[in-house]
């Protein structure tokens, strides 16, 4: 029979460790664990790290849900702490002890391990521009779309119809005209593969270059436009002085304000008139912008109105007709659900998705949003647009019901980037908290992001969702119904609980543009649509 060996670090061993905590481990991952553990030092470190994360994870209420950690492990025979047969209290009395050991000599390190983590994401970030406006704009297949307002690191941009304002780090703007192609080398040089861009250099970026395959601009001045095809680009210089090089003429040459110089791949440079009309469309970017984005803002609304005949809508604001010094935001959803408008506390209005589109803007401790949602729910979805510009808190609170009621939901998202949804039972001590992935990490702050949680008991699952794609799934524990009851929209009401403890303060720093709450289990594709219906840009892929 051949015995089973883990290795560290490997898959094995991950899941040997998961398998302890949870009281799943096998027989065979037990012996080959307890093998290693008595063999590797480093191997040792990081099991102490992960029981000591597990028993965090079960201490703190309402931050993470996982059962007790289970040290029967390190009691078992042949395990690390290999006690002789004794009566039950002992050995658990000293598997308690060790655990409580562990967690202290583990505690500062771990903390410290976490921030380092933290800082050295922040610190390895790769952007050297961002995308800023688009207008129509038909991304190529094959990539990820590029989202609006979205940290651009290097690598290629390819652009199949309409048009897309890039801003680099430097404070260069290039407009770009599909289909084009242009490459992303730093915050100080792009290369243009083909296509037409116009280049925009403040004083602050001067020394930006431009590249093409048959030109490099190493001062392209103040506004430029470029007209890049197989065999030539055409340089038109429409504010400023441009410097250039050639294959075909090495040395520096300056094309004047107000004229153009066509480029051929192994011919001499040609001086001819600059055009502007080359560019008007690059030139009514702003304009072409602007009606892209009233026209997506028209869409959402059209599809609000839709919306509201879903008799499942118990709850939908949408901030539209309200007024600047009103505090009641009018509850736009299914009436006959009995859920009454909400009224805001402290939160400020601030810009939306589209100019002149409203979000409220929560900043400080006092920003919160109250409503009450009668009734009992077998299953139930929660929808928001929202802003996220910092994760102040360990807990960060999207909607939560008051306390830790019976059968009541806390939507969050942690310290780390985590999405959570704790599901309250018949009591407080039975609860169950569903984790994402780390998804709202550092790049996506300030940009709108549509979030949404199905608690679907029917299949009992909970299912993340971030931009209309499923990010995790869960298998639900807690049996319904469920209820709303008092609640808060950013913010949280502890309830009963010590006001001075920190770990009770959960506002959320960002702002809401849009909350929907439905009375049943939304499947996928309705999520997806209504991020779709709701996103702020088109960006839709090419057909080819």
């Amino acid at each position: 029979m051949i015995r089973m060996k883990i290795a560290f670090p490997s898959r094995e061993f991950d899941e040997a460790v998961a398998a302890v905590c949870h009281d799943l481990a096998s027989d065979e991952q037990v012996g080959a664990l307890n093998e290693l553990l008595r063999e590797d030092a480093a191997a040792r470190d990081e099991y102490i790290l992960r029981l000591e994360l597990h028993s965090r994870l079960a201490s703190e209420p309402d931050l993470f849900a996982s059962p007790e950690v289970d040290v029967s492990i390190l009691t078992r025979p042949g395990g690390i702490l290999n006690l002789p047969a004794g009566s039950r209290d002992v050995r658990r009395t000293w598997a308690i002890a060790l655990a409580a050991c562990l967690v202290l000599l583990a505690a500062g390190f771990w903390g410290m391990r976490q921030w380092r983590t933290a800082d050295r994401r922040q610190a390895t970030s790769k952007a050297v521009a961002m995308l800023n406006q688009t207008a129509d704009a038909q991304w190529s297949q094959g990539g990820e779309i590029p989202r609006l307002n979205a940290p651009l690191e290097p690598g290629r941009l390819r652009l199949e119809a309409g048009l897309a304002q890039v801003i680099f780090y430097s404070g260069a703007r290039v407009v770009v005209e599909g289909p084009a192609e242009l490459q992303l080398v730093s915050q100080n040089e792009a290369f243009c593969r083909g296509g037409r861009i116009v280049v925009e250099i403040p004083a602050q970026a001067r020394g930006f270059r431009v590249k093409t395959p048959h030109v490099t601009l190493t001062d392209p001045g103040m506004l430029v436009g470029l007209d890049v095809k197989d065999q030539e680009t055409g340089l038109h210089v429409f504010k400023g002085n441009v410097k250039l090089t050639s294959a075909t003429k090495p040395a520096e040459q300056t094309v004047q304000e107000g004229t153009a110089a066509l480029i051929e791949r192994d011919r001499a440079i040609v001086s001819i008139a600059a055009n502007p009309s080359t560019f008007a469309s690059l030139f009514d970017f702003q304009a072409r912008s602007q009606a892209a984005e009233a026209r997506r803002y028209d869409q959402w609304r059209t599809a609000c109105k839709r919306l509201e005949k879903d008799a499942s809508l118990l709850l939908h604001f949408n901030f539209e007709n309200v007024a600047p010094s009103g505090w009641q935001i009018p509850n736009i959803g299914n009436a006959r659900a009995g859920v009454t408008d909400a009224t805001i506390v402290g939160s400020q209005w601030t810009e939306g998705r589209w100019p002149g589109k409203r979000a409220l803007e929560f900043q400080s401790v006092n920003d919160r949003v109250r409503l009450t949602v009668p009734g009992e729910f077998q299953s139930l979805t929660l929808s928001a647009w929202v802003s996220v510009k910092g994760l102040d808190r360990k807990i960060n609170s999207l909607f939560m019901s008051d306390g830790f009621e019976p059968r009541t939901l806390h939507w969050l998202i942690r310290r780390d980037g985590v999405l959570g949804l704790t599901v309250i039972g018949a009591n407080r001590a039975d609860y169950q908290l569903v984790l994402s992935p780390a998804v709202i990490t550092l790049e996506k702050f300030g940009m709108w992001l549509h979030l949404a949680v199905v608690v679907d008991a029917g299949a009992q699952r909970v299912l993340h969702y971030v931009n209309g794609v499923q990010v995790s799934e869960t298998v639900l524990k807690i049996a319904p119904p469920f209820r709303i009851d008092a609640a808060e929209l950013g913010n949280w009401n502890a309830k009963g609980f010590p006001e001075n403890d920190p770990f009770m303060i959960r506002n959320f720093s960002g702002a809401i543009d849009e909350f929907g709450l439905f009375s049943r289990a939304l499947n996928s594709g309705e999520i997806r649509a209504l991020y779709t219906q709701g996103k702020p840009q088109e960006d839709m892929m090419s057909v080819r």
